[in-house]
Order: C-alpha cells, then sequence, then structure tokens
C-alpha cells in the first residue's frame, strides 16, 4: 500500500479539498485522486532531511523574536508608504550576505523569515559558497544587515538544528 500511494493521509486530504473546489462527480473524484497519487510520488521523491532539533528552549526565542520583528517591519513598511517611494530617505536594494548556515532545515526557516518579514526577500541562495542574495525595501547600510542577520537568526537557528 506504501509504494501505490505513499503518503496516504496527504493523498487523501488532497482529493477531499480538491472535491471542496470543484464539484462533486465521478470524473472529479478520479482526477482529484490521480493528482493526489501523483503528488504523493513527488513528495516521497523529493523527501526532506528529517530535522533533529539540538536545543528546545530556543525555539521560542527565536518565535518571539521573528513576531517582534514582523510587528516592526510592518509599521517601518507603513511608513515608507504614507512617505512615498520618491521620498529621499528611502532606499532600496540588494545585500549579499555571507551565511554559515548549512543545515538544509534551518536554511529553509531563515528562508520562511526573511520572506515573511515585510520589506525584505530571499531572492537567491549559493550552496557552495554559502551566500544570500536578499532584497530589502529600505537598506541603509549592507555591514548592519550582515550582523542582523548572523546575530540575530543565524545564530539561534545553528543552536536549534547544528
Amino acid at each position: 500500500m506504501t509504494r501505490l500511494i505513499p503518503h496516504p493521509l496527504m493523498s487523501a486530504a488532497l482529493v477531499f479539498v480538491w472535491l471542496l473546489l470543484t464539484r462533486f462527480s465521478l470524473g472529479h473524484l478520479v482526477l482529484g485522486t490521480a493528482i493526489a497519487i501523483l503528488a504523493g510520488w513527488v513528495v516521497n521523491r523529493l523527501h526532506p532531511p528529517t530535522p533533529r532539533i539540538r536545543r528546545w528552549g530556543a525555539i521560542p526565542r527565536l518565535a518571539a523574536l521573528v513576531v517582534w520583528d514582523i510587528l516592526k517591519s510592518n509599521i517601518a513598511v507603513a511608513r515608507i508608504l504614507l512617505l512615498g517611494p520618491g521620498h529621499p530617505s528611502y532606499h532600496s536594494g540588494f545585500v549579499e550576505l555571507e551565511l554559515r548556515l548549512r543545515d538544509q532545515n534551518a536554511l529553509a526557516l531563515l528562508a520562511i523569515i526573511l520572506s515573511a518579514t515585510p520589506g525584505t526577500a530571499w531572492l537567491e541562495y549559493e550552496a557552495e559558497d554559502g551566500y544570500l542574495l536578499l532584497h530589502v525595501l529600505d537598506l541603509r547600510s549592507e555591514d548592519d544587515w550582515q550582523t542582523l542577520i548572523r546575530d540575530r537568526y543565524e545564530t539561534l537557528l545553528m543552536e536549534i538544528f547544528e
């Protein structure tokens, strides 16, 4: 059964959502089931590494830090939008950061954190060199961003995962 349907709960949920989004008919049931089984096979081939949490106590600190930073970024982005993009104090740009993180789960979580924070977008990551290309809506100093990411997020993520 696991070879035919490698992720039965995920497949069942996908069929259910498919039927919710479309009208129920035999054709939609068959099509939704085929898509769900295919998605299960794809997920099974991707099979990301299982995360190994080293320090559970650092997770609440990281979560609180992320929530606080998202709140502050929302206010900063709203201020930029009120001033307008032509305002002289507004400087957007790209920053290339060197990351010490190597754990794939930690990198994925950092990508989620940076992309969920208003005003920043994770653009590209070079795994060989550990360089991250980040777009920042309000760029003051590239060194400040390197320090912010390294001291604020990367240290906690390394404590959790590595």
